[in-house]
């Protein structure tokens, strides 16, 4: 399988809206407890730029999107500008197939390019293919919020995890 990764574009957005909502219908990976309509996808898209460190990038295969990736603010305070959080959603059809690798090493060595001291994900547990992802590429957990959301008749906790980034000099 050929895997292209590139910058997303605005014709992307209708793709990556498919792609995520999936995992807000019949999952607890997304937070969400609607899909999200297509004005709410563009006010979305309206944070990110072709430069600096949020950035969007998605995975083509054959030149069909079959995942996307990237990096947001952490928290709206001015202090943590040095930290960024990391999102990768694959189509269900395409898990397990390095896609979710190859994008998520993008978004950081995009936010190690840019002097990002530390990366984060918060994932939904138990995600055990996520979990194991993020960790093959040096994030560590530093933390679990216990039953912090309730979706699908539960409470689900989630995983918090840090990757310091090579651009880190201390």
């Amino acid at each position: 399988m050929n895997v292209d990764i590139r910058s997303a574009r605005a014709r992307d957005l209708v793709r990556i809206n498919e792609i995520y909502d999936h995992t807000i219908v019949g999952s607890a990976i997304s937070f969400d407890l609607e899909p999200w309509d297509m004005e709410r996808r563009h006010e979305w898209w309206a944070h990110y730029r072709d430069t600096g460190p949020y950035r969007v990038f998605v995975a083509e295969v054959d030149g069909h999107v079959v995942g996307t990736a990237y990096s947001s603010q952490f928290r709206d305070k001015a202090a943590y500008q040095t930290s960024a959080e990391t999102t990768v959603v694959i189509d269900p059809d395409y898990r397990a197939a390095g896609i979710g690798r190859l994008l998520l090493s993008t978004v950081l060595d995009t936010l190690a390019a840019e002097g990002v001291h530390r990366a984060y994900a918060v994932v939904t547990i138990p995600n055990e293919a996520s979990i194991g992802l993020h960790e093959s590429l040096g994030y560590r957990l530093v933390g679990t919020l216990d039953d912090v959301g309730y979706k699908m008749g539960r409470y689900w906790s989630t995983a918090i995890l840090e990757k310091r980034l090579e651009s880190d000099s201390t």
